[in-house]
């Protein structure tokens, strides 16, 4: 899966929501990463919708530090008072692919991400909770939060982008999987 089908599915939305509610949508903890994102939410009735974000990150940065990564992450929402207003609670499906090194994030997902360059796929699901403030009749803000399950399978490389596999292998990661700042604009 990569950037083509994202586009492709984006480009179908529009011939199943023809009378339905739809909210685009940027998540600015993506953008303070510099990792480009655009989401989609389908309402399908009063009380369900349907999210699907796309992100994609193709920076390499100084030191060669870089944080390619693409994701995508759909997500079924149920809303406890209507759809876009107030509280939802939501059961997502991530996939993505990644190509990471001498980066060190707070949480260890990895030992020695810093020294060494990964490469791979990962995939899983989880739940959600979220709220979103009606701004104006077509803006909004949102907030959620999900913790899940990940499996992460990947090759080490040296630090860089030459060099020979040092070796491979996988993670189970259990924990937080989604975390959205998110304006919206409502059609």
């Amino acid at each position: 899966m990569n950037k083509y089908l994202i586009i492709f599915m984006l480009t179908l939305l529009p011939a199943i929501t023809y009378s339905q509610t739809v909210g685009i949508k940027s998540n600015i903890f993506y953008d303070a990463t510099t990792t480009l994102n655009l989401g989609v939410e389908i309402a399908f009735d009063p009380k369900t919708t349907l999210d699907i974000s796309g992100n994609y990150n193709p920076w390499k940065f100084a030191n060669r530090k870089q944080f390619k990564h693409w994701l995508i992450q759909p997500e079924f929402r149920w809303w406890f008072c209507e759809t876009f207003n107030g509280s939802f609670i939501g059961l997502h499906a991530i996939a993505g692919g990644y190509n990471i090194g001498g980066i060190k994030i707070p949480f260890k997902l990895y030992k020695g991400l810093g020294e060494h360059r990964y490469q791979g796929n990962m995939y899983g699901g989880g739940i959600a909770y979220g709220y979103q403030w009606i701004l104006s009749s077509h803006w909004g803000i949102e907030a959620s939060i999900g913790v899940g399950y990940m499996y992460i399978k990947y090759d080490r490389y040296p630090r860089g982008n030459c060099g020979n596999k040092l070796g491979n292998g996988h993670k189970n990661y259990f924990g937080p999987t989604k975390l959205a700042l998110s304006f919206i604009y409502i059609i």
